[in-house]
């Protein structure tokens, strides 16, 4: 009774259902195929030889170096960070426990640009320890490593996020058993806690990984904007469509709207594997009692 209660409360009219998918729908190709077809459409504009040409420039080539070298320093760095918080605040309770996640989500309520400009407060020419920096020969600010770091304040909360309300959802039941039963900490995490996080882990790794190659507004203040040396692919695209190369800003944004969908078919197949794994759970569970 209760079901055929709540189906008919959620019930809507065959019109009403088919216009909010058309709306649905409309908003999708307006804001996402539109501008993915313009992007595509400006960067063949003059053709495929053209389009090739743009993509083998030395600098263009050297913003994909980087921005993939950058992504890739700084994943590693993402994972241990948001395993191990993650496990941290899911699985023990301890003293400064609500700090730690305020201080996760403090990349999302600050403006990058306003991030960018803190790093550079620090390790620029005339920060915190710019002159120390200075006497020592050690660039931060102006280059590679001070992108990295920005990369990484700005990426670490995405795995951290994905993992604490899978954690705190699973509990630690599992990993108390396997303790009480001689498992040491290391085989504890890699044969309990790691294959019961595999799908999150991914999912969170996917959405930093993107962002990381997509960030413009941190890495553009710590940059300097050195062309072959500190331009990132967003980067190049703002500088070459400056100077008039619609074909040349439209090509490198082609490798970032691929990358985007490579991310996003990623991401959906990711999300299709946790909801089999929901149902595989669910179908093992014995049914509710019902009166």
């Amino acid at each position: 009774m209760s079901y055929v209660i709540a189906r008919r409360a959620t019930a809507e009219p065959r019109w009403l259902r088919l216009t909010l998918t058309a709306v649905g729908l409309g908003f999708l190709f307006l804001f996402l195929a539109v501008p993915l077809i313009a992007v595509f459409s400006q960067a063949f504009a003059k053709g495929w030889d053209a389009y090739l040409e743009s993509l083998r420039h030395p600098d263009t080539l050297s913003a994909i170096k980087l921005t993939v070298f950058i992504a890739v320093v700084v994943l590693p760095f993402n994972v241990a960070f948001g395993v191990a918080a993650s496990w941290a605040i899911a699985k023990f309770d301890f003293r400064g426990k609500s700090l730690l996640i305020t201080l996760i989500d403090l990349p999302f309520a600050i403006s990058p640009v306003v991030a960018g400009l803190v790093f550079l407060l620090i390790f620029g020419a005339q920060g915190l320890f710019g002159p120390w920096l200075s006497e020592h020969d050690i660039k931060i600010a102006f280059a590679i490593p001070g992108m990295v770091l920005v990369t990484l304040f700005i990426t670490f909360p995405f795995i951290a996020r994905e993992l604490i309300p899978l954690m705190l959802a699973q509990g630690k039941d599992e990993e108390e058993a396997a303790v009480s039963l001689g498992a040491s900490g290391w085989q504890m995490f890699f044969r309990v806690t790691l294959p019961n996080i595999r799908w999150g882990l991914l999912y969170g790794v996917i959405l930093a990984n993107a962002r990381a190659m997509g960030e413009f507004g941190a890495v553009s203040i710590v940059s300097g904007h050195i062309r072959g040396e500190t331009n990132t692919l967003p980067l190049h695209v703002e500088i070459v469509y400056n100077e008039y190369n619609a074909v040349g800003a439209f090509a490198a944004a082609s490798v970032l709207a691929l990358l985007a969908l490579v991310t996003l078919a990623a991401k959906t197949l990711v999300e299709w594997k946790i909801r089999q794994e929901i149902r595989m759970l669910q179908a093992e569970l014995p049914p509710e009692k019902t009166e």
